[in-house]
């Protein structure tokens, strides 16, 4: 008995007193709902086909017959069967109603966890076997125990799911620039939001993310914010403390067999997004090597870049998103359209994942951010412009490079009559002009700088085709495998991630517009 309250809990008890009943052993609610069992209550015989007691109808019956004579215990022969009924000791639970669960999920509340003491039931056939009353008896303290210690391994679960999920909250808050809330939403957990930070992001091998959570904890001293990433399984995020001697990322590379880390720049806590792409890009780096471990090379932003004439196009762009107010009150703000798109340009079809939203949600919010800005989000183009300008308008405007060149006295009109075909919105007419900048173009260089010959022209084909691995393979002439073979030799050179979003194709589709409206001012 001791050895089953240890190793198989209320289940293993309950399987082990049916066997010695000869029949079916269960625990019930004070209102008789049945709440755990040895197995499903049977449809059919317990010992003769001629007599099929119905358990669930008994067992009520009891209960009810129990509470109205205020007994201790309940006992009730029906012919070929008898009821046995005990109160287990113990507290009772807080009042409620039991209801259907899951017992797998946590988020749900146990019907054992609620309600008056349950009581130990069993089904037996007749005559009742010498000695079973005893053991009923002497099994209740154990069986009592047991599901008290389960009671309280629920809770734990739902702490911690709600932790986890608080944590989630804080990090898309980051994410979306809301700062304050942020740190005001972390000011109920621990450890406090460091300031500025490095963002790492670990892949954890197999379903290893709860041990490795553990040991980075134990290796970081709990000074990272540690949240379990809701879009990619596998991904674990911290926000560490840049100060010097931080080793967190390097000591879990090195403590755990096939975990991959990447890991940012030093950057504000307010720029918590952008130190997550450069860690997203350090970590498809860090597949490639030996040591599974990469931090982000210096390249700079190319919001930080801009100067006053892209913050002026940023802010002719998004005008009519940032200004929508909602037809009805449930329909999305702009602060929800704004965060669903920022949401979408870093992680595509995922996005679902990081908003808690449908996919029919999700198409919907796209279709109305398209429409309020007259874009085309379907387009690689459009989309690399309007990533650009959230970029840009997270962007803290003194950051921004300045130029003292023409560009900056330039207030939003076109260029020689020219503008970026595919755009239907005019401010995104004007994108051109930000990218004839010198910083900007010194900024694409750089970007481009790795890239020559037969890996240009992979680069180049794979933008033409929005980014989708079959139109390249079959421009290219090659197989889907071997085009997806040269994409990842082209992420080890250019170090960013490619194929997987949050995805360098925006910057890389910005840095070749740039070259090609430099040749093409050159050409005029």
């Amino acid at each position: 008995m001791q050895r089953l309250a240890r190793n198989g809990g209320t289940a293993g008890l309950l399987r082990w007193l049916a066997g010695r009943a000869d029949g079916w052993a269960g625990i019930a609610s004070s209102d008789g709902t049945l709440l755990s069992a040895s197995g499903a209550a049977p449809s059919g015989p317990l010992t003769a086909p001629a007599d099929v007691p119905d358990v669930p109808q008994l067992i009520a019956e009891g209960v009810r017959a129990l509470t109205e004579r205020g007994a201790l215990a309940y006992s009730h022969d029906t012919g070929a069967h008898t009821v046995l009924l005990f109160p287990l000791p113990g507290p009772p639970g807080p009042p409620g109603q039991p209801g259907p669960h899951d017992p797998r999920d946590p988020r749900e509340p146990h019907a054992e966890d609620r309600g008056a003491a349950p009581l130990l039931a069993v089904v037996t056939p007749r005559p009742v076997a010498a000695g079973l009353a005893t053991l009923l008896a002497d099994v209740l303290m154990p069986l009592s125990l047991c599901r008290e210690a389960e009671a309280v391994e629920r809770k734990r679960r739902r702490v911690d799911l709600a932790e986890s999920r608080g944590r989630e909250a804080v990090l898309h808050l980051l994410m979306t620039g809301q700062l304050s809330i942020a740190q005001q939403v972390a000011g109920a957990l621990r450890p406090r939001l460091p300031d500025p930070v490095r963002v790492c992001v670990v892949e954890c091998p197999g379903d290893s993310r709860d041990e490795v959570a553990r040991v980075c904890a134990e290796a970081d001293g709990g000074r990272s914010w540690i949240v379990r990433c809701p879009v990619y399984a596998r991904h674990l995020i911290l926000v560490m403390p840049a100060g010097g001697g931080t080793t967190t990322d390097e000591a879990v590379a090195a403590l755990v067999d096939r975990c991959v880390v990447g890991v940012s720049e030093r950057v504000p806590l307010a720029d918590t997004a952008t130190g997550y792409r450069q860690a997203f890009h350090a970590l498809a780096v860090a597949r490639e090597v030996p040591g599974r471990h990469v931090r982000f090379g210096a390249a700079p932003e190319p919001a930080l870049v801009v100067g006053t004439a892209g913050r002026q196009w940023a802010e002719a762009l998004l005008t009519p998103l940032l200004t929508h107010v909602p037809r009805r009150a449930q329909d999305p703000g702009s602060q929800e359209l704004t965060a669903t798109a920022a949401s979408w340009l870093a992680f595509s079809s995922h996005a679902t994942d990081h908003l808690k939203v449908h996919r029919n949600t999700l198409a919907a919010r796209l279709r109305l951010i398209g429409e309020l800005l007259g874009l085309d989000l379907h387009r690689l183009a459009d989309q690399a412009a309007l990533d650009l300008a959230l970029r840009i308008r997270a962007t803290p405007a003194p950051v921004c490079t300045p130029d003292p060149g023409p560009a900056d006295d330039h207030t939003g009109g076109q260029r020689d009559g020219k503008a970026a075909p595919g755009h239907a919105n005019g401010a995104a007419h004007d994108l051109d002009e930000v990218l004839r900048r010198p910083a900007v173009q010194e900024w694409a260089l750089r970007q481009l700088a790795p890239v020559t010959g037969a890996a240009e022209e992979t680069l180049r084909t794979w933008l033409r085709c929005e980014g989708r691995l079959g139109p390249t393979a079959a421009e290219l002439g090659i197989s889907v495998p071997g085009a997806r073979k040269r994409l990842t030799r082209l992420e080890a050179v250019l170090q960013r991630s490619l194929l997987r979003p949050p995805s360098a194709r925006y910057d890389l589709w910005l840095a070749l517009r740039a070259r090609e409206t430099a040749a093409e001012e050159a050409t005029s």
